[in-house]
């Protein structure tokens, strides 16, 4: 009877498999019919079978120099002299699949592709385990895209996030796997790759990060260099080497798992320091930064991007950065592959004299952190008030470093001090009746900063040359901070914050600052009755062949009202004669300007404009401490005051126009006062230092 029963267990085991199988092939063909239905009845048939001829033709019209097309874009200064030169150098660097090191072969497959010798282009695998993680992670987490996918979109497709740039994509790999073979493919890929600041392909990466070829390398170098691509500007070894790093592990890790290197080259590899040796060459630092990030969202806005400075939501806030981040990686990659001609609005000459400026007036602070960078800094921006463009941009004091430095001029925000009177107090309080001798009243209020002294009554101009600051809190209350603020976001300020928006902003309280080229703008927009433009140093971008890909139209938006920027500009003028930054102003030459200085003196502030040229001055240290002597009207005044009176040597003096009611001419520095003025009157209390209780 045992026996029996045995035997008729084991019978039904087969019978069991066997409907799990129909009943599993059943649901898929229903999947599949599901697929096929959505597919014909949706109407995407004939999109898809486009995009597939679309790509058959791209593959079958490629030829092996077409992963060789990069150029080499040139940058020009306003006199049409060179700048500098964009290279990605393919066709000097390019190296065929028996000369590329195994190295790297090996580390690139562990880390973006293992399976890149079994598919046919598309893993399809990896893809669902990518859609699995976002589904699971609710965010992408892990790439599906193969090499050949990845080589799809650097050479035939861009980063354009739609199902229709996916689908095709699919459909290139797919083609390049039955044209080339695998080690052609990995060569291709290989050798296109965007290594961050301008290094296309392993040749070139290896000369500009070690001066060294590809085949002298170590694993540990390789390694590090194959981790760039995946997100070169997140990966970027000169700004983000900690994260260069933490990827170079991962791929030695991958290596060492798929039993590609011993314990012995892992662990060596592993603990070797990285040590960068950038080749020299003859750059402009500051120009060059300033200019690739002008050039890139000039393209971005050639693709229809629509630039914000705010926002309803963090949701929206987040999902609009996300956005601009992948196209701007995207644009800053072509600078150096697509052959442009850059042609700026730069003067290399008033270039030098703004860095020789900043230079000598800092020369004594030789202080340096552990990187070798002076730790008292200065930045500098200078704009012609005619055409509304940067003619010259200053990030930082001069000295040999490898690779770009920080250019403080536009990436740097701090606090601005009284600076920020004119923009968001006194010139829209001229817009709403006041007048520079509208009688005001200096005193002690409950709710504001204390002051060392209270002068009593005077006028706006007497307050807008001394600096009072109760009369600023005072005028700002009435105004609110979401009218005062609202101006600064009008001019494109890209920092201001809903914690922004309290009393303290009237002296220069803000949550993160502002830059000096946003500072710059803003008094040139002062300077030309209201108007703004948008502070960029590009005037055209054209291609090889002069064709004009980006032409920028400098077009005005009214900020403020004539009469009332007229009113400040008049008010700012005696800031250099009687006020704060007495004896600072141009020798014979109208001039306006408003000192700043923060608490604790952590950050010092001069902005000021002729009828010709508008400069913005900020003097600090990176990580904001205090300095003694550090005020508006010392370090930042006498910078201004070097390189204004330079670049106005052999200018005819022109004067401002006056506003509505103007009795009397605005002064004009003549020379060098008998006097310094009187500690009261330089700006007391500024603003509010970043670290500073309220």
């Amino acid at each position: 009877m045992a026996k029996t029963k045995r035997k008729k267990k084991k019978s039904k085991k087969p019978n069991r498999a066997f409907w799990i199988a129909v009943r599993i092939q059943i649901a898929l063909m229903v999947i599949i019919l599901g697929f096929v239905g959505y597919y014909y009845l949706g109407g995407y048939a004939k999109t898809i079978k486009a995009l597939k001829n679309d790509a058959v033709n791209l593959v079958n019209n490629a030829t092996l120099d077409t992963f060789k097309a990069n150029q080499t874009s040139l940058v020009y200064d306003a006199k049409g002299q060179l700048i500098s030169t964009v290279k990605a150098e393919k066709d000097v660097y390019y190296l065929t699949f028996d000369k590329i090191p195994t190295d790297f072969v090996d580390a690139i497959i562990s880390i973006e592709d293992k399976k890149f010798y079994s598919h046919h282009g598309i893993d399809f695998k990896a893809i669902v385990r990518a859609a699995l993680a976002a589904l699971r992670n609710g965010e992408v987490t892990q790439g599906g895209s193969t090499i050949t996918q990845q080589l799809s979109r650097m050479i035939f497709l861009s980063n354009e996030k739609t199902w229709q740039r996916k689908v095709e994509e699919m459909f290139v790999a797919m083609e390049l796997e039955k044209k080339y073979t695998k080690n052609q493919i990995l060569e291709f890929y290989i050798n296109n790759a965007y290594f961050a600041n301008g290094y296309y392909g392993i040749e070139a990466a290896s000369q500009g990060y070690f001066c060294e070829h590809a085949d002298s390398l170590s694993l540990s170098q390789i390694a590090f260099l194959c981790a760039i691509p995946n997100s070169p500007n997140y990966y970027d070894p000169f700004n983000n080497i900690a994260n260069t790093y933490k990827r170079r592990d991962r791929i030695l890790f991958n290596m060492h798992s798929d039993g590609i290197i011993s314990d012995k080259r892992y662990d060596e590899a592993k603990s070797e320091v990285i040590s960068l040796k950038h080749a020299a060459r003859l750059k402009n630092d500051y120009v060059e930064t300033f200019t690739y990030y002008c050039a890139t969202r000039e393209l971005m806005r050639a693709r229809g991007f629509e630039f914000r400075n705010s926002f309803d939501s963090e949701a929206e806030r987040t999902a609009y950065e996300e956005t601009y981040k992948s196209l701007y990686e995207e644009c800053q990659a072509t600078l150096f592959t697509a052959g442009y001609r850059i042609y700026t609005s730069i003067d290399l000459e008033k270039q030098e004299e703004l860095q020789k400026a900043i230079d000598e007036n800092l020369k004594a602070y030789d202080e340096v952190n552990d990187e070798g960078i002076y730790t008292l800094q200065s930045a500098g921006v200078c704009i012609d008030n005619g055409s509304g463009r940067v003619v010259a941009i200053v990030g930082g004091r001069k000295q040999e470093y490898v690779g770009y430095t920080l250019n403080r001029a536009y990436q740097s925000y701090r606090q601005p001090g009284s600076s920020i009177k004119p923009l968001i107090v006194y010139t829209p309080s001229f817009e709403r009746g006041m007048t520079p001798n509208t009688m005001v009243k200096d005193q002690k209020t409950e709710d504001a900063p204390k002051q060392k002294s209270y002068l009593g009554e005077m006028t706006i101009r007497t307050a807008v040359e001394k600096s009072r600051n109760s009369v600023a809190w005072q005028l700002f209350k009435e105004l609110t901070p979401e009218v005062g603020l609202q101006y600064l976001l009008n001019m494109r300020f890209n920092k201001i914050v809903k914690s922004d928006y309290y009393l303290p902003a009237s002296l220069g309280g803000l949550t993160y600052g502002v830059s000096p080229l946003e500072m710059a703008s803003a008094y040139t927009t002062i300077e030309n009755d209201g108007y703004y433009r948008t502070p960029t140093c590009i005037i055209k971008i054209t291609d090889a062949e002069g064709n004009i890909i980006v032409s920028t139209e400098q077009i005005e938006k009214e900020i403020y009202d004539a009469n009332a920027a007229r009113m400040m500009t008049s008010c700012m003028t005696g800031v250099l004669t009687v006020g704060t930054a007495k004896g600072k102003g141009i020798p014979n030459m109208p001039c306006a300007g408003k000192t700043g200085t923060t608490n604790d003196n952590k950050d010092g502030w001069f902005v000021g404009f002729s009828y010709y040229f508008t400069t913005s001055i900020w003097v600090g240290y990176d990580t904001p401490k205090k300095l003694d002597d550090l005020q508006g009207a010392t370090y930042p005044a006498q910078i201004w005051h070097d390189f204004m009176t330079v670049i106005h040597k052999d200018l005819q003096p022109i004067s401002f126009l006056p506003y509505l009611g103007q009795e009397e001419p605005d002064p004009v520095y003549e020379e060098e006062p008998e006097e310094e003025p009187e500690e009261d009157d330089i700006e007391p209390l500024e603003g509010e230092g970043e670290d500073e209780d309220e």
